[in-house]
């Protein structure tokens, strides 16, 4: 097709024409030239469009995922109120990757929180821990590093050794350290998720979900918000090399984290952060093919979360805001969520888990198996037994200095078939609960099945029912018994 020039443009080369003096060897060459420009005048309109087309595909492809991704997932919350404004599969189990640091990360600041570990603490790294694959800061085994670098270098930098060697610090052994995450994830409300190690390394036991990151990062910024700023270092140097942050959208205005993560299986995830004016979202994809895809669909999920907002500000009704991401995708393939929660009222983690009115389960790769959401699961169980778990006293129990007439019920908390296993039980949950179990005393006993029967006893009945309120609130298995 041919563009034709304005009246104005074609007037302006007739006055060039008559009051330019053209010499003839010049001529020929304009004359030459002329049919190339013209060719070439004519291909611009489209070259423009050709030009227009690939940059919406590749638009379509960074944000419209969900059929082209089989390991796709993603959401989009609101911090303060817990409002999902997208999912896409969040409930579905995924390879968590390196995003699992975040978790060994939460673990290290409630161990410092609770005086079982200072930042100035020296960690010495084991062969094992010194034995992880890259990414690492290449520790040899017997080194040293103090608690405070290696959990920097491990949110910024995302070392492996240094994961591993965090884990050692706190459970005894890489081991028993991923059970006590996965046991502490089931009470953050985190269903999806089970975690065997402290890095994200390849395991396939190793999985979670979108929502169950939503959730850990809304923990994070809620209980440790002194140790957030972690996920917000850019760089960071120690012994005389400068280490640097992964995360490709801390360059953006009001993104202050979180996390990125990458294997084979699990493909490009990423967990991020950001404020404009006093409202926060975070946003959770896991599965992108590559590193522009990530940063392009997590920057287009964050802009139409805070659209969404602008709009409602502005007077608009919108009380779907899936929706929304829907007409800006482009897509039809994602379910409509209904979601009424208010945005000046924090949610607690098990509202947010069930601010969607119909959970996702759909979508599970057939590699990825469902595991059990009770705290005392066998895979949970058997990595305990597994890890020689730290000394435990021997006695499981003990007296109460009166025995009140009406103390004649308990609890039932667990049931383990290794004793050791049981009595680690026991003791975490009495310190946990220790306003509800202050007055119980702890029981582990055989029964003839082989299994020890975990048990708090004599408890009034209404000792026990407050007990196990408590405890089934944060998503852990309890029972009320009369002994």
């Amino acid at each position: 097709m041919r563009i034709l020039p304005s009246a104005k443009t074609r007037m302006s080369l007739e006055r060039i024409s008559r009051e330019t003096t053209v010499p003839a060897s010049k001529a020929r060459a304009i004359a030459v030239a002329r049919p190339l420009r013209t060719a070439l005048s004519a291909l611009i309109p489209t070259l423009i469009c050709l030009m227009m087309v690939i940059g919406f595909a590749t638009a379509a492809r960074a944000q419209d995922l969900s059929e082209q991704s089989a390991r796709y997932a993603a959401i989009v919350v609101d911090a303060q109120s817990g409002e999902v404004f997208y999912a896409s599969r969040a409930d579905s189990q995924r390879y968590p990757a390196s995003l699992t640091k975040i978790m060994t990360l939460y673990m290290a600041f409630e161990a410092i929180s609770m005086g079982e570990l200072k930042p100035t603490d020296l960690i010495t790294m084991s062969p094992h821990a010194a034995s992880m694959q890259p990414v690492k800061v290449w520790l040899k085994a017997g080194d040293t590093i103090d608690v405070d670098s290696a959990m920097k270098l491990v949110a910024l930098y995302s070392a492996n050794d240094l994961a591993a060697a965090l884990g050692e610090k706190i459970g005894g052994t890489e081991a028993r350290f991923g059970a006590l995450m996965t046991l502490r994830a089931k009470e953050l409300g985190m269903t999806q998720t089970n975690f065997v190690n402290a890095s994200g390394l390849p395991d396939n036991r190793q999985v979670s979900s979108a929502r169950d990151f939503a959730i850990l990062a809304r923990a994070v910024m809620r209980d440790y918000p002194q140790y957030y700023e972690y996920f917000h270092i850019k760089n960071y140097t120690w012994r005389g090399k400068t280490y640097y942050n992964h995360n490709p959208l801390l360059a953006m205005s009001g993104v202050d984290g979180m996390k990125t993560g990458v294997t084979n299986a699990a493909g490009y995830n990423l967990v991020a952060s950001q404020v404009k004016g006093n409202r926060r979202l975070i946003a959770v994809m896991l599965g992108g093919d590559n590193k522009s895809q990530r940063r392009e669909h997590v920057t287009a999920l964050l802009n139409t979360g805070f659209d969404v907002i602008a709009r409602r500000n502005k007077g608009e009704e919108i009380l779907v805001a899936q929706t929304a991401f829907t007409q800006s995708f482009g897509s039809a393939s994602a379910s409509p969520y209904t979601v009424l929660a208010r945005n000046d009222q924090l949610m607690s983690d098990a509202q947010l888990r069930d601010a969607l009115q119909g959970s996702e389960m759909a979508n599970m790769s057939e590699d990825v198996q469902r595991l059990s959401s009770t705290a005392n699961a066998p895979a949970v169980a058997k990595a305990l037994a597994d890890a020689k778990a730290k000394p435990v006293a021997k006695k499981t129990a003990t007296k109460a200095k009166k025995k009140d007439p009406d103390a004649i019920w308990a609890i039932q908390v667990g049931a383990f078939k290794q004793k050791s296993l049981a009595q680690d039980w026991t003791k975490d949950l009495k310190k946990r609960f220790k306003t509800n179990l202050a007055e119980a005393v702890s029981d582990v006993s055989r029964n003839s099945n082989g299994w020890y029967r975990t048990r708090f006893v004599e408890m009034t009945k209404a000792q026990a029912q407050k007990a196990c309120k408590a405890i089934e609130a944060k998503r852990l298995d309890c029972m009320v018994v009369k002994s």
